[in-house]
């Protein structure tokens, strides 16, 4: 069965239970067989971290990654299986996806349960926080002063957001579009916001020609 996501603590103390893990269970369990918190401890399976890298886009979409893993099994040595992962669309990094006791099986102890830990690779143009997604875009110091001028936004599904600039645009600022940033796992439907921050790239030397009447336009001179 598939494991789920961090947090969720329990496991079923090796001995069977919902790979989910409500860890009630298995309180429930120990208690029927008349066990004490020691041998409650003692009983709590090992678990072994698997970083697994993913994407932004995987990320915003979901996903299913498959990953080989070999473990040792009693009696039968090294032993090789697929394992799949469902990825949730908008799950955080650092989700913990649990695979109750898939790890390795150790003599006089329950077999390790097998974590996989999403870590998202750095994307280029994107930065989450939280729900949010925040991307930088590099606008002239003619184009923060012009109205009317518009900027398209990729987005991780492939969309092209295009986005009205309608005001003057100071260095720092920032637009929020929302319901355009990450799936929110527990809401399904709902997005975060996406937020705009514009780097205004002002001259290097000063402006003559058409480059000075442009300003000077965008002005109001």
């Amino acid at each position: 069965g598939m494991g789920g996501m961090g947090g969720m603590g329990g496991m079923g103390n090796g001995m069977g239970g919902h790979p989910f893990g409500s860890g009630v269970g298995g309180d429930d369990m120990f208690g029927s067989m008349g066990g004490n918190s020691f041998r409650r401890q003692q009983s709590q399976p090992q678990k072994v971290e698997v970083p697994l890298n993913i994407t932004l886009e995987e990320l915003y979409m979901g996903t299913t990654k498959r990953r080989k893993v070999t473990r040792s099994v009693a009696n039968r040595g090294k032993v090789e299986e697929t394992l799949e992962i469902q990825v949730k669309p908008g799950w955080k990094e650092g989700t913990k996806v649990t695979y109750a006791g898939r790890g390795d099986e150790i003599p006089g102890q329950p077999p390790q349960d097998l974590v996989f830990v999403l870590t998202q690779k750095p994307h280029p143009v994107f930065t989450r926080e939280g729900d949010d997604l925040i991307v930088t875009k590099r606008i002239s110091l003619v184009e923060a002063l012009t109205e009317g001028n518009k900027i398209d936004v990729k987005s991780l599904d492939g969309r092209v957001l295009r986005v009205g600039l309608r005001e003057v645009i100071r260095p720092g600022s920032e637009r929020v579009i929302a319901g355009e940033g990450m799936p929110k796992p527990k809401y399904p439907g709902q997005k975060g916001n996406l937020r705009i921050k514009f780097d205004v790239s002002f001259p290097v030397h000063q402006l003559s020609g058409q480059a000075a009447e442009d300003l000077k336009r965008a002005l109001g001179g």
